[in-house]
């Protein structure tokens, strides 16, 4: 998400050029939204046609720079469009009123939780029908055509309707310039007779944004500064833990300056994954409480001051609230504050800011560092497999390991995969996404399509569960179409396993799909699309030697069949511990 740092401002490639004086004629809202999707950084929008938005999807394939991306439905083209922004920085979905609205709708309030910027546009009635008392088609029936922009409202950070060519420009201006500033989407509805009509504030192409940098309060960065070294100087054992954060805030470099500088060791939380370098040479792992990568959790635990950068802690980034921190020995550094233990708190004190004057500040300090290498053990290795002996998920994932590279990117589905992806140690520059926030199963499926259209450079290696691919499966369809080369594992065990563990019951065995037979129908000789069934470690050896080498321009589907209670360790762990917050008894009134 680095390259996105200059989205929309003036060291955006795109300012270099002035814009062009357009011919009047051919100054509509459409080319003008077209045009500056491109200006931002968006050139593939994610799309499902409706008769309300199809004159508007007509001058986005107009744009030469913009490539429409057709998906089955409209949660794909929104979970495509969080997917794409994730490696892009922004990202872009056009849907048709309400019927489409109201599907991308979960899909929104996913990216909203994990601060990405996704303008969502919707193809809205035709102007003339405001305040009439008509009833369209595509509502519920009512002449109140506002139930859409009243459920986007709590999800978006800025909404606009645009029905009057007079102010679309701004409207539209405001609310795409708004979704950069904030990393949050936004709701933008069009109405469907208004993006052909020539109207001169849209006669030259879009002037580039020019987003001022927020600039922290000098005197309160200073006193965070002193207050923060006075602290950790004074500490025997400190620790730095980076968190989800750290993207919103664009202080990935500066994390690594401080961790550079401060000696700490330096350790992840499970949703920061991908943020924190783990070759770097004082990185222990994922901090996750009871289910740590080991090691890691013992030496946070029992540091005497820990330094959490970007954190989140929910019910499950905290085990069901179940982590052994002390609050007055802890320092939270969020996006725009600084609060320290159980004293002074400093606001409009920015991320980056803060931690490369702190890196400046701070004593070196490799205690913790040498207690971590004094009582570190490798991990120990997966067993032989006897011959056609079943295959274990562990012996998976350790092939998965070694598929990994700076060229390679993993996605990891709600569920067994969050844990088993955690383990994975990812080289320099190795991508990695999953949704822990929002945790909505199927994500997965729209995010692999969104992430590897932006993210050419990279073989996205996508983890999916049987129950969350059920949900989203279709758009296998849409990754073929675009010429993808993803590989996707998909892990048969016969149910929503990650619930199984929280609270079983017979609501989470699913029927089981023929689900290589199912991707070759929907391949149906068009495009290049591989699949493959895999029972024993010889087969998954032979399939990923194939997904690897002569199939490596093909999408690759393999269908891995596990145990139904073949998980990980920390599933076991967590879920029992998850269940347990679930199920606290009301309180005594």
């Amino acid at each position: 998400m680095e390259a996105g740092n200059n989205i929309g401002s003036s060291a955006h490639p795109t300012s270099l050029h002035p814009p062009v004086r357009g011919d009047a004629s051919n100054g509509t809202l459409g080319r003008h939204l077209a045009r500056r999707l491109v200006e931002i950084g968006v050139k593939d929008v994610f799309s499902v046609p409706g008769d309300f938005n199809l004159t508007l999807l007509d001058h986005l394939i107009a744009e030469p720079e913009l490539n429409l991306v057709g998906c089955c439905n409209e949660l794909n083209a929104g979970y495509a469009a969080d997917g794409y922004a994730r490696s892009k920085g922004v990202g872009a979905c056009v849907v048709t009123f309400t019927v489409g609205g109201l599907s991308v709708l979960n899909a929104i309030a996913g990216a909203y939780s994990e601060n990405l910027p996704v303008i969502c546009i919707v193809g809205g009635p035709n102007s003339n029908d405001y305040g009439t008392n008509r009833i369209l088609h595509h509502t519920i029936g009512l002449p109140d055509f506002s139930q859409e922009l009243r459920c986007f409202q709590t999800i978006t950070c800025a909404q606009a309707v645009v029905n009057n060519l007079d102010d679309a420009h701004e409207l539209l201006d405001t609310a795409i310039s708004t979704a950069l500033k904030e990393s949050k989407p936004v709701y933008i509805s069009i109405g469907c007779n208004l993006p052909g009509i020539p109207h001169p504030t849209f006669a030259r192409d879009p002037v580039p944004f020019f987003l001022a940098p927020k600039v922290s309060n000098q005197l309160g960065l200073e006193a965070a500064v002193e207050a923060t070294a006075n602290f950790l100087n004074k500490a025997v054992k400190p620790v730095l833990v980076g968190g989800p954060k750290l993207r919103v805030a664009n202080a990935k470099d500066a994390f690594v300056e401080l961790a550079d500088a401060c000696g700490y060791p330096i350790a992840v939380m499970p949703s920061g994954k991908g943020l924190v370098p783990e070759h770097h040479p004082h990185f222990i792992g994922t901090y996750w409480g009871a289910v740590s990568t080991s090691f890691c959790g013992e030496i946070v635990e029992s540091a005497d001051a820990y330094v959490f950068v970007g954190s989140i802690f929910n019910d499950y980034s905290s085990v069901g609230y179940s982590l052994l921190i002390k609050k007055e020995k802890a320092i939270i550094v969020q996006p725009n504050r600084v609060t320290i233990g159980n004293g002074p708190s400093f606001g409009w004190v920015f991320m980056a800011d803060f931690l490369s004057a702190l890196a400046k500040k701070l004593k070196k300090n490799t205690t913790a560092v040498e207690n971590y290498r004094r009582i570190f053990v490798p991990p120990g290795m997966p067993l032989n497999h006897g011959n056609d002996e079943p295959l274990r998920v562990n012996v998976l994932f350790k092939h998965i390991q070694d598929m990994l590279s700076k060229d390679s990117a993993v996605i990891a589905e709600t569920g067994d995969s969050w844990f088993n992806c955690q383990k994975l140690h990812l080289p320099e520059n190795c991508g990695y996404e999953f949704q822990m926030q929002y945790g909505s199963i199927g994500w997965s499926v729209g995010a692999t399509l969104g992430y590897a259209q932006a993210a050419k450079d990279k073989r996205v290696i996508a983890c999916i569960g049987d129950g969350s691919f059920q949900v989203t499966a279709q758009d296998i369809s849409t990754m073929i179409r675009c010429g993808q080369k993803s590989i996707i594992f998909l892990i048969n065990n016969g149910g929503y396993t990650i619930e199984v563990e929280i609270h079983d019951g017979p609501y989470n065995v699913i029927k089981n799909w023929n689900y290589t037979a199912f991707v070759d129908a929907i391949h149906n000789g068009e495009g290049k699309c591989w699949t493959a069934k895999v029972r024993t470690e010889d087969e998954l050896i032979d399939a990923i030697a194939a997904a690897t080498g002569e199939k490596k321009d093909s999408l690759c589907f393999i269908e891995v069949f596990a145990h139904k209670d073949d998980t990980s360790k920390e599933l076991l762990e967590w879920g029992s511990r998850v269940s347990s917050a679930n199920s606290r008894p009301p309180n005594p009134q």
